[in-house]
């Protein structure tokens, strides 16, 4: 049974946890287990944006009469604003950042192609809608972006993350999309 279509209005949260790989397929943790607050890579700002685009080869003649097209490659990406962050944050969005606490001060030193860990995230973007039924979005990947911060005086700080994903298993999948029926169908 699909569920029914619906106008999509509104955020969300965004959730991430280091991914664990085995026998070539990542493993994704259970709803409850990764959508913890301990998970939540930080308030968003702007939403979420999530772009696929496939890539295609044509095969064709001259005279434009017989035709042949193969998928030859797809992206995934997902794109969001984080407003709430800390050195925990950022180090989920680099490659090479290392987090170091003393105290109650807590430092991350980013750079330097030796501390390069390729981490890749479990990312779950969650839409609630307690009318219509909630969403959620699942990639595996990591912000390949980089990021850039602006401290002004009359605006918070957001840091734009722009996570490439990898594939999740097997068989080369990159994006989930579930959607449920709200908690009160069919009572």
């Amino acid at each position: 049974m699909a569920v029914s279509e619906r106008i999509v209005l509104g955020s969300g949260k965004l959730y991430a946890v280091v991914g664990t790989k085995t026998n070539g397929a990542y493993t994704i943790p259970a709803d409850t287990e990764l959508e913890q607050e301990s998970n939540l890579i930080g308030f968003i700002q702007g939403g979420a944006t999530i772009e696929y685009a496939p890539e295609f080869y044509t095969a064709e003649d001259d005279l434009g009469i017989v035709q042949k097209k193969y998928l030859t490659d797809e992206t995934v990406t997902l794109r969001s604003g984080v407003m709430t962050w800390n050195t925990d944050t950022l180090k989920k969005l680099v490659a090479t950042g290392v987090v170091s606490t003393e105290g109650t001060k807590s430092t991350i030193k980013i750079g330097g192609v030796e501390n390069f860990d390729n981490s890749q995230y479990v990312l779950r973007f969650v839409h609630k809608d307690k009318l219509d039924g909630d969403i959620r979005v699942t990639v595996v990947g990591s912000n390949d972006a980089g990021f850039n911060m602006q401290f002004q005086k009359d605006a918070e700080t957001v840091i734009d993350a722009e996570f490439s994903a990898v594939p999740q298993d097997k068989k080369g999948t990159l994006l989930v999309i579930e959607f449920s029926e709200p908690a009160s169908a069919g009572e």
